[in-house]
């Protein structure tokens, strides 16, 4: 085969999988992977805030030991958790251990309420607005995640493009299992300041 007609060929074929939709399902796919990357990312952010956190609260109230181990060994299971977003099971395990985080430390930060020397510490405050932050970055980057996913899976459900999608093996990805879907939408207060209410989740 000539040289033109391995030019004319790559044309042929470059047209056919736009037309077919491949194309869409690349950006798509890709959406999804950055969206992700971003959910990770600020997970990864509250991750961080919990040491200095615990070892702020452990200086003001020591004897709250129950609640710094429960938020401690809340971080470590996250940490263990080697999450696959397209596998269902894997994706529960890991919405399941940020979960229990997130129970930990709003608890944590109820006790916290109790101790008005460490609401007036100055490296407390910092650590409660950078967290206060961090949730909100948390919800914003799940929202994204959730939207993209659902993009993605109704563009390889629709005609034509499922027969693309069924040739090159794109299935529709496992989505994050909303269940209170105001609560997505409402990051959880910590302003001390104000007098906080209890965090959702917290007992």
């Amino acid at each position: 085969m000539n040289r033109i007609a391995k030019w004319l060929l790559a044309v042929v074929a470059a047209a056919t999988l736009s037309g077919c939709g491949y194309n869409s399902i690349q950006q798509a796919e890709e959406a999804t992977k950055s969206a992700w990357s971003e959910v990770l990312n600020q997970y990864q952010r509250r991750a961080d805030l919990i040491p200095n956190l615990v070892n702020t609260v452990k200086g003001f109230a020591e004897q709250e030991r129950e609640v710094l181990i429960a938020v401690t060994e809340a971080r470590s299971r996250v940490g263990q958790v080697r999450v696959d977003p397209g596998d269902p099971a894997s994706l529960q395990q890991f919405e399941a251990a940020q979960r229990d985080m997130g129970s930990a430390l709003s608890r944590l930060l109820v006790v916290a309420e109790n101790y008005p020397q460490l609401k007036s510490d100055a490296n407390f405050r910092d650590l409660q607005t950078q967290l206060e932050g961090t949730e909100n970055r948390i919800t914003v980057a799940r929202r994204r995640y959730i939207e993209s996913v659902e993009q993605f899976n109704v563009l390889v459900r629709q005609f034509p493009v499922n027969l693309t999608a069924m040739v090159f093996g794109y299935k529709p990805k496992p989505q994050f299992a909303v269940e209170n879907e105001r609560e997505l939408s409402k990051p959880p207060t910590v302003d001390f300041g104000r007098g906080t209410p209890a965090p959702a989740g917290a007992k």
